[in-house]
């Protein structure tokens, strides 16, 4: 028996989800360990590649005495990076979030246990001897990671491991940033393509379970601090919002290409691909070795942003220097995140239009632009909002975040196709939508679209009276499933054209015999109370295409018949909201000529 409209509810939910949340919470903890121990991989590499010593504290590479022999950092680095790509895994190349979406769609959700260590010891030697990155993508990538062994250990659907590798994703960048909220939002508008509960529980918790654990293990944030915002920056603060959001949306634009301008520039090269990330760690010594700043994570470079207290000459710096080595050194395939190079070259763009835009505070417009080319470059809006607010925790720039961020993503969506996330998927064959929406087939119903026009045969029916029917003058056009019904018109069964001529065919003395007796047996059928997807995916599981119709409400008598060619009318009926234009009403003036011509004729 099918669910009544009655019946249905806003969201499909079982009890599974309470023993897939707890998993969550396991792996949220287990990730926010995961991101400590990478964070001190981090700090480790630095100190040996750059200080020559044994430590795990978090070190800017800038402060080293290497001179020039510094450019060769870098290279070497890159080289060991590409060694563990050809003859480790080859999905250590690349920022991690593409990654992610790889193993989602393509993968079951399913992560080899290897990746887990090669990933954030590539990451970590490629942050450590100064690439232009920042953890966040190879930490999304590892808790996603162990996500997807764990879920493997237990019997699930490919749905609830994508859930739980989702979940370790979050739970990383959660405990990493100090960030949970945009780490869940992360989660939905990049990883999990859906808004159900079935999901957003499980995620949520263990991203909330890694940013308690992350209290304890790192303490707890802002990772940032701000100077004191107002509240109100009035109507120029405002349009200066809208300024912020054009120039994030340009330069998330610029270095999106970027990007892809380097990679389609190495694939050029007649070396293997492993050779590749030397030569952009050739190009990131040398940037380096101009703009020390540039190298590595630059956290430090970050909080002195939204200070407001950074020299015109750094800020340049960042927006030249570091903008070419991280788009050079990224389109190279080496293994690194974009998030922190996004917050500090937008930062440093705010710091370009804090000399013409109305002073509304120190820091307060690389605020404004670290969220807005983080919402413009990934086209996750809300979580360039909130992941700027949960790194300061300065609320009151809530609403000029909310406009920068809005217009950087316009620009965006008007002048690219794909995210520089999304990018690297479609050039690997596949296509991803970042839109999410209702699906018509779920608010129209069967009852809507059926056919209640046909022929169906009464039990009693012989077969030569059926035959009858399928002469070339009196043939049911269209029709090629004929239901069987009683005397109440309830369904007893089905049969098809095709039955009829193989039983005449067959001559052996089924001419007399009824079509309750020829008639199959409990035939797939729709009912008319049930969304229009309920008749589909019945139709997927079972093969058939048509589907008579019932009416549990009438003591399932037959109401109709319904068929693909039904549901894609159905679909139709969305392309025609979504095309046809009308103006629905019309203002009529008190004046005028038309006015004048209605007062004459009554």
């Amino acid at each position: 028996m099918s669910k009544g409209a009655g019946e249905l509810g806003d969201f499909t939910a079982s009890a599974r989800l309470v023993p897939i949340s707890a998993l969550a919470v396991v792996i949220g903890l287990v990730s926010s360990v995961v991101a400590l121990l990478l964070l001190k991989l981090i700090g480790l590499c630095t100190n040996l590649f750059y200080f020559q010593r044994w430590s795990t504290e978090l070190v800017s590479p800038a402060g080293h005495h290497l001179g020039a022999w510094s450019v060769l950092v870098p290279v070497a680095g890159a080289l060991v990076i590409g060694l563990m790509a050809r003859y480790g895994s080859e999905r250590i190349r690349g920022h991690g979030i593409p990654e992610a979406i790889e193993s989602i769609l393509l993968n079951g959700s399913r992560v080899q246990p290897r990746l887990a260590i090669l990933k954030p010891l590539s990451s970590a030697i490629s942050i450590g001897s100064g690439g232009p990155f920042g953890a966040e993508g190879p930490i999304i990538m590892t808790g996603g990671a162990f996500g997807s062994m764990i879920a493997q250990l237990f019997h699930l659907s490919s749905a609830e491991r994508k859930t739980l590798l989702v979940a370790g994703a979050a739970a990383g960048m959660s405990a990493t940033f100090a960030a949970p909220l945009s780490a869940v939002l992360l989660a939905v508008e990049l990883l999990l393509f859906e808004w159900k509960p079935r999901s957003l529980i499980p995620v949520a918790l263990a991203s909330a379970s890694a940013g308690a654990a992350r209290r304890y293990l790192m303490g707890l944030g802002p990772l940032f601090h701000t100077a004191a915002h107002p509240v109100f920056i009035g109507p120029a603060g405002l349009a200066g919002c809208v300024v912020a959001g054009l120039l994030a949306g340009l330069l998330s634009a610029a270095l999106t290409r970027a990007v892809y301008v380097a990679e389609d520039s190495f694939q050029k090269l007649p070396i293997h691909w492993m050779w590749w990330p030397a030569i952009g760690g050739l190009v990131v010594g040398l940037g380096g070795l101009v703009f020390p700043q540039a190298l590595g994570v630059g956290y430090e470079t970050i909080g002195a942003l939204v200070q407001g207290d950074v020299p015109k000459a750094t800020i340049i710096g960042i927006l030249v220097v570091k903008s070419i080595i991280w788009a050079v050194s990224l389109g190279s395939g080496t293994s690194g995140g974009v998030l922190a190079p996004l917050l500090m070259m937008g930062g440093a763009l705010g710091g370009v239009e804090a000399m013409f835009l109305p002073a509304v505070g120190a820091g307060f417009w690389p605020l404004v632009s670290m969220g807005a080319i983080l919402g413009g470059t990934m086209r996750s809006p809300f979580t360039g909002i909130v992941f700027a607010l949960e790194l300061t925790h300065d609320f009151s720039a809530l609403l000029p975040l909310l406009v920068a961020n809005v217009i950087a993503y316009a620009v965006t969506v008007l002048m690219m196709k794909r995210s520089i996330l999304t990018e690297k998927v479609s050039r690997r064959g596949f296509h991803l939508s970042r839109e999410y929406e209702v699906d018509p087939l779920e608010i129209q119903f069967v009852r809507e679209v059926m056919r209640a026009n046909l022929v169906a045969f009464p039990e009693s029916e012989t077969l030569v009276q059926i035959a009858g029917w399928f002469r070339p003058d009196h043939s049911p056009r269209g029709q090629h499933l004929f239901p069987v019904v009683d005397e109440q018109k309830r369904l007893r069964g089905v049969i098809t054209r095709k039955d009829v001529r193989l039983w005449l065919a067959d001559g052996d003395g089924k001419g007399r015999q009824t079509a309750g007796l020829l008639a199959r047996r409990d035939p797939v059928v729709a009912y008319t109370d049930e969304p229009l997807r309920v008749a589909v995916y019945r139709m997927a599981e079972s093969g058939f295409t048509r589907m008579p119709v019932v009416d549990p409400a009438n003591g399932d008598r037959l109401a109709g018949m319904i068929s693909l060619e039904d549901l894609l009318r159905a679909r139709s009926r969305n392309l025609t909201e979504e095309r046809h234009r009308e103006r629905v009403l019309r203002i009529r003036l008190p004046f005028g000529r038309r006015a004048e011509e209605a007062r004459q004729g009554r």
